[in-house]
């Protein structure tokens, strides 16, 4: 399964999402799973404006010259995309939300109907599953961790996937590699 990490975390300073991530890529890499792991602050990922040149001038693709470009094609080509972040005011970080919403390209504009809503159709055949990892902080709590998992899986369906895996960063890293074989 390839498997790609897209790494929220915003700090320089506070590197211990980082060593659980590149331990666990490590681990997952060890079991045969190709991984990469894209380390977002360290990308130029500009703000979607909501333009839709990406679904009517530049199809499949963001007009804007920045990163984007790589965590589309990284994210597409995925068995597993995992998003991780620090809990920050109660939801993800800014880098990994902007990340998510320059995924906007891999959908077509036209919509359908799934579930009794409305959805944009794919525009391709096959979408990675989504695994969410999240690092806790002092003032988090368990409605935080609710409405971040609830809003991953409005995405996910949105993004035409499913959450499959939701898990904090304190969980042991065997523990995670086991979850991610069994999917």
């Amino acid at each position: 399964m390839k498997i790609t990490i897209l790494n929220g975390n915003t700090s320089d300073d506070e590197k211990s999402l980082d060593v659980y991530l590149a331990s666990l890529g490590e681990r997952l890499s060890e079991m045969q799973h190709p991984v990469s792991q894209l380390i977002l602050r360290d990308l130029d990922i500009r703000y979607c404006t909501g333009c839709f040149d990406c679904w009517v001038k530049t199809p499949g693709e963001c007009k804007v010259k920045d990163d984007s470009h790589e965590i589309c094609r990284a994210a597409i080509n995925s068995d597993l995309l995992i998003m991780s972040s620090p809990v920050i005011m109660g939801f993800t970080s800014v880098p990994l939300k902007k990340a998510m919403d320059k995924l906007i390209p891999l959908l077509l504009p036209y919509t359908i109907f799934v579930k009794g809503e409305v959805h944009h159709q794919k525009r391709y055949k096959k979408y990675p599953k989504l695994g969410l990892i999240l690092q806790t902080t002092p003032d988090c709590d368990s409605e935080d961790l609710e409405i971040i998992k609830r809003s991953f899986e409005r995405f996910a369906l949105n993004f035409r996937t499913r959450l499959v895996y939701f898990t904090l960063s304190d969980q042991p890293i065997e523990e995670v590699c086991d979850e991610i074989n069994r999917l």
